[in-house]
């Protein structure tokens, strides 16, 4: 039985706006548990190379039943921060085998 590991999901909250009426965001993080990360792969790295000039490390796969918002957000985990990359892609939950349905890629921030 595969089971995930605990990482740190960093959660924006808006807390107000300033004098322009632009949003004010706080940040905290919050620990998920049982999130897979597995390497991405070559063909993966030079995707989202060629798609966003960034290169992809891992691939987390997120819990069914999450409800965290992980576009364009950091993660923490195995003690280095990352930032997630383009969209996250979400599988048929009743399709899928196992307790993950959704994708998210990671970048290393140097």
């Amino acid at each position: 039985m595969f089971r995930g590991i605990t990482v740190a999901l960093a959660v924006r909250t808006q807390a107000g706006e300033d004098p322009f009426h632009a949003p004010i965001w706080e940040e905290a993080t919050q620990d998920v548990e049982n999130v897979l990360v597995a390497p991405a792969t070559a063909e993966e790295i030079l995707d989202t190379l060629n798609l966003y000039g960034k290169r992809a490390v891992y691939n987390l796969y997120i819990p069914k039943g999450d409800g965290h918002d992980w576009e364009d957000t950091e993660v923490t985990f195995f003690g280095q921060t990352f930032r997630t990359i383009g969209p996250v892609t979400e599988y048929i939950q009743g399709l899928v085998p196992g307790a993950w349905n959704r994708r998210v890629q990671v970048e290393a921030i140097e």
